[in-house]
């Protein structure tokens, strides 16, 4: 490889570790929203909503997963695709009291939204504060 290695710096890096997958949990109905309410009284919960039509959200998406470093036991979370499930997403901002904005992460402490962000302002370094 030689110089191409040199020009476009291949040679000599060491291999990039592979992280595993988060453990997303899909939403895909009404109901499920009753159990994160019930499992917020215990454990965080967090919520990703994300449009799949929307580069910014899908690069937001990988932004917080490759930074995320909480262990699975410390919070739950769960992934909405707003565009399949819209009915979900309305509920999700009634229940938890947020404006619907894409992409956008909700934390769920009690029954209750601790914090929402949207776009840049969306990574896992926020959730240290609340487990």
């Amino acid at each position: 490889m030689g110089i191409f290695g040199k020009l476009f710096g291949s040679e000599g890096k060491e291999p990039k570790e592979e992280k595993k997958p988060l453990p997303w949990q899909v939403i895909t109905s009404i109901d499920q929203l009753n159990t994160i309410e019930k499992r917020s009284k215990t454990k965080t919960q967090a919520i990703f909503k994300h449009s799949t039509r929307c580069g910014i959200s899908r690069m937001v998406m990988r932004n917080f997963e490759s930074s995320f470093d909480l262990a699975e036991d410390q919070v739950d979370l769960y992934y909405l695709d707003l565009l399949s499930h819209r009915d979900v997403s309305s509920e999700i901002a009634s229940r938890f009291q947020v404006f619907h904005e894409s992409p956008q992460f909700i934390v769920v402490r009690n029954g209750t939204t601790v914090h929402h962000a949207s776009h840049s302002a969306i990574t896992p370094e926020v959730l240290h504060q609340f487990v």
